[in-house]
């Protein structure tokens, strides 16, 4: 059975009866104006199309360009299939002390490299990206599709941001809204930690949320400064402020059941992080799931859409000019 996907575009079908009118040719009687001689020397040539067929093939082709667009499909029915995908949404710390290079090139580029690793570990998940800091941002949600995600992630930088602060809490309920109902909830955090001391509110809310948190914290304990658009970033004073890692975070990661792991040069060290959250799920029994199997047809009538056109296109009368080099 063949139905249409959008259907409401097939309506513009009906714009093209007065395009069809406007384009129709008008009769001449040109041989009560010309003499025959005249007319045999500007005639066209007769291995052009007329211009009544080529208005007819510009016609068809915008019809079915229409049509294409109308997604036309093959419905075959419903098909069953398991799938043993996990969910899991990561979060960026987007704040100013991101902007520290004591990690090169700096902690948010880093923090994207190490995402971007993860990527090549979670083979069988689906990945949500946010961005946090005071507020925070969506940029992707649960998706399979990691091309786009790197794609997002390469585009992410913090050059028209000035947030200060990290706002754990903000990440913790984004995220929640991010997986609905999923009974097992997984975030992962890449961050430098948390000015804050105390995190007792956060894990009370992921704990009544079956939210289980992994940190993977960026920053070195002796420090780095802070370097933007407007130069090294100074206190009121005018000294260099120095920003250091904090671990009081860790405290949100052990007390939900997840892992904390610090910053480190070592290119296998996410890989150990993901291998420890896909053990999470190892007793996870694979889910079946029905989706419509449904065959596109767009390509055909676009691709004799492009065919009619290009030969209107190309098919142009030109003069005959082969009497006149007589």
């Amino acid at each position: 059975m063949i139905f249409f996907n959008n259907l409401e575009f097939l309506w513009l079908l009906l714009l093209l009866l007065p395009i069809f009118y406007f384009l129709k040719p008008q009769k001449n009687d040109l041989e009560s104006v010309f003499s025959k001689e005249v007319l045999k020397k500007v005639k066209l040539k007769s291995n052009s199309l007329s211009k009544r067929w080529r208005n007819l093939l510009l016609i068809i082709s915008m019809a079915l360009t229409i049509i294409a667009l109308a997604r036309p499909q093959i419905d075959n029915g419903e098909i069953e299939v398991k799938s043993s995908f996990i969910n899991i949404v990561t979060a960026i710390d987007m704040s100013k002390s991101m902007f520290a290079n004591d990690v090169y090139p700096s902690r948010f580029d880093f923090a994207k490299k190490k995402f971007f690793d993860s990527l090549e570990y979670f083979n069988q998940s689906k990945i949500a990206l946010i961005g946090f800091a005071s507020q925070t941002f969506l940029i992707s949600p649960l998706t399979q599709d990691f091309h786009s995600l790197r794609f997002l992630g390469k585009n992410l930088n913090l050059d028209y941001l000035n947030l200060k602060g990290t706002n754990i809490m903000l990440a913790l309920e984004s995220a929640n809204n991010l997986f609905g109902d999923e009974k097992k909830k997984t975030l992962l955090i890449f961050t430098d930690g948390s000015d804050q001391k105390e995190f007792s509110k956060e894990i009370a809310y992921c704990k009544e949320n079956s939210i289980t948190v992994y940190i993977y914290n960026i920053g070195t304990d002796k420090g780095g400064i802070i370097k933007d658009k407007n130069g090294v970033l100074k206190d009121k004073r005018g000294n260099i402020v120095v920003v250091k890692r904090t671990d009081n975070i860790k405290k949100l990661a052990m007390s939900t059941g997840g892992a904390y792991m610090k910053y480190s040069l070592a290119n296998d060290d996410i890989k150990l992080l993901a291998d420890t959250i896909q053990n999470s799920y190892q007793n996870k029994k694979e889910e079946n799931s029905t989706i419509k199997d449904r065959k596109e047809l767009f390509v055909y009538p676009l691709s004799f859409a492009l065919l009619f056109f290009f030969i209107a296109l190309f098919s142009t009368p030109k003069l005959n000019t082969k009497e006149d080099k007589q």
